[in-house]
C-alpha cells in the first residue's frame, strides 16, 4: 500500500512539474512576439505620420471676425494673436472670412424661415402722423400799396389752390381811379399837342410819364395798363392776380 502511495504521489508531481513548464514555456515564447509586433506597430504609426504633411499656412485672419487678414503673423490691437487659415478650411477663401455664420441652434432660438426664391412685389402700409407746411421760399404776400377797399374776393378759403396769373381779389380806390383818369388825359393831351409846341407837349408827356409810374408802383399790372392807354377809360376796380 505504502509503495502504491508513493507512485501516485510521484505521477503527480510529476505531471505538475510537465504542466509548469509548458506553461512557462508558451508565456516567455510569446512574450517576444508581443514585444516584436508593438515596435513593428508605433514604427508604422511613425512613418504614416511622417508621410502626411501639415496642410500650408494660406493667411491670418483677425480673431474678432473682423474683415482684415495679414500674410504673416501679427497681433490685433488687442494683443490677440491672428489666427492662421490653412488649405482645405471652410474659411480659407478671404470672402468666406467675411461672411457672419450663425449656428443651427441660434437659427431656430432666432426664428429664421425659409423659402424658395421667387420674384414679387414687397410692400407694407404705414400710417405715421405728420403736419404739413408750406415752402417758405415760395410764399408770396399779395397786397395793395394804396388805400382801398376789397369788393370781390376769389380765394377766399385756405389752403386753396391757385395758379399763375389767377385774380385773386378786386379792389376798389378812388385814388386808383383818379390816377388812371389823369393817365388818360395825358396821353390823350400828347396826341391831340402832336402839332403844337415842343414845351407844350413836352409838359403833357412828363405828365402822362408820371400817372404811368404811379400806376405801375402801386402794382397794376401791364396788361391793364396797355388796356388803359388802348381804351381811354379808368376802370372803377382793379384785378390782382
Amino acid at each position: 500500500m505504502r509503495l502504491l502511495a508513493a507512485i501516485v504521489t510521484a505521477l503527480a508531481v510529476a505531471a505538475l512539474a510537465a504542466a509548469g513548464g509548458y506553461w512557462l514555456g508558451s508565456r516567455g515564447a510569446a512574450s517576444p512576439a508581443s514585444e516584436s509586433g508593438g515596435s513593428v506597430a508605433s514604427t508604422t504609426g511613425e512613418t504614416a505620420n511622417a508621410g502626411r504633411k501639415e496642410p500650408r499656412i494660406l493667411y491670418y485672419r483677425n480673431p474678432m471676425g473682423l474683415a482684415d487678414t495679414s500674410p504673416a503673423p501679427r497681433k490685433e490691437s488687442m494683443g490677440m494673436d491672428y489666427i492662421p487659415v490653412r488649405e482645405g478650411e471652410d474659411d480659407a477663401d478671404p470672402a468666406a472670412a467675411r461672411q457672419l455664420r450663425i449656428s443651427t441652434e441660434k437659427v431656430q432660438k432666432l426664428g429664421v424661415r425659409s423659402e424658395a426664391v421667387q420674384l414679387r412685389a414687397l410692400d407694407r402700409t404705414l400710417r405715421a402722423a405728420g403736419r404739413i407746411e408750406p415752402d417758405e421760399r415760395r410764399v408770396h404776400a399779395i397786397a395793395p400799396r394804396f388805400e382801398g377797399y376789397v369788393e370781390r374776393l376769389y380765394g377766399n378759403v385756405s389752403g386753396q389752390p391757385v395758379a399763375r396769373g389767377q385774380p385773386l381779389f378786386e379792389v376798389y380806390s378812388p385814388e386808383l381811379v383818379a390816377t388812371q383818369r389823369e393817365y388818360a388825359i395825358a396821353a390823350q393831351g400828347v396826341e391831340s399837342l402832336h402839332d403844337g409846341s415842343d414845351s407844350a407837349r413836352s409838359g403833357m408827356q412828363e405828365l402822362a410819364a408820371a400817372s404811368l409810374r404811379r400806376l405801375r408802383d402801386w402794382g397794376v399790372a401791364e396788361d391793364q395798363l396797355a388796356a388803359l392807354a388802348r381804351s381811354g377809360d379808368a376802370r372803377r376796380t382793379i384785378s390782382f392776380r
